[in-house]
């Protein structure tokens, strides 16, 4: 009897296993580019995207950062809509920072995220008013110190305002870069450093044109392969999600 107990035991513990290595079955592997192709890449990458810049719509550095902030899982399209009120309310960091957070709040309703980032844009503008005199630092270091900046926002700030050799990465510079075999790093921080060290320099191009040519061409759903400038160094049509 024990033993008979000990056989459903092994079955049932076999099956909860299967089904657990399914849920958790990792993105299959690719083949990784070489030197030439990833060379080839970063030459047609700036033939047809030689003068990418964002999207976003902004004037100064102070309404770049908030426009960046407010981007992240959210489209660009829906950050112009809301930016143009918010801007007229709030011109400068000194008029956020001095902002009743339901205020900002209703500004900024239709985002994503809309209560943590109501609150990162009132601590940010505070903070920049107090420790940085008003004005907003470029350097990453600094940058990162404010409420709701991390290195990828810092980075998006510093490529667009200073174009700076950066690399940033998004959720569409990470499918990018997996599907034409640049990076088999499973978090955006380590994809930004194989990229960074693969391509070295014209990082700041790059990075806009890696975002516009998955945003518009190599989509997650429904990849437009077939009038594709990169179809020939192309490993896998996986959707690989950071």
């Amino acid at each position: 009897m024990v033993i008979f107990y000990n056989i459903l035991d092994n079955k049932f513990f076999s099956k909860v296993n299967k089904l657990i290595n399914n849920g958790t079955k990792k993105t299959k592997k690719i083949k990784m580019a070489t030197k030439k192709e990833i060379l080839d890449v970063k030459n047609l990458f700036l033939q047809n995207y030689p003068d990418s810049v964002t999207e976003l719509e902004y004037k100064n550095l102070y309404e770049l950062l908030v426009s960046v902030m407010l981007s992240a899982q959210c489209t660009d399209k829906r950050v112009n809509i809301i930016t143009p009120a918010l801007f007229k309310a709030y011109p400068s960091v000194k008029e956020l920072a001095n902002a009743e957070l339901e205020d900002i709040l209703e500004y900024i309703k239709s985002c994503s995220f809309f209560n943590n980032k109501a609150k990162n844009l009132l601590k940010m503008a505070q903070l920049v008013v107090k420790d940085y005199n008003y004005k907003i630092p470029l350097e990453q270091k600094e940058l990162i110190k404010l409420a709701g900046v991390g290195q990828k926002t810092a980075n998006v700030v510093m490529i667009e305002y200073m174009g700076a050799n950066l690399m940033a990465v998004d959720t569409h510079v990470f499918r990018v870069a997996h599907r034409l075999g640049l990076s088999d790093a499973t978090t955006a921080t380590a994809t930004e450093v194989q990229l960074t060290k693969k391509f070295k320099t014209d990082l700041h191009l790059l990075h806009q044109a890696m975002v516009l040519f998955g945003r518009y061409k190599c989509k997650a759903l429904s990849p437009l392969c077939e009038d594709c400038f990169l179809i020939d160094y192309c490993k896998s049509k996986d959707r690989f999600k950071v």
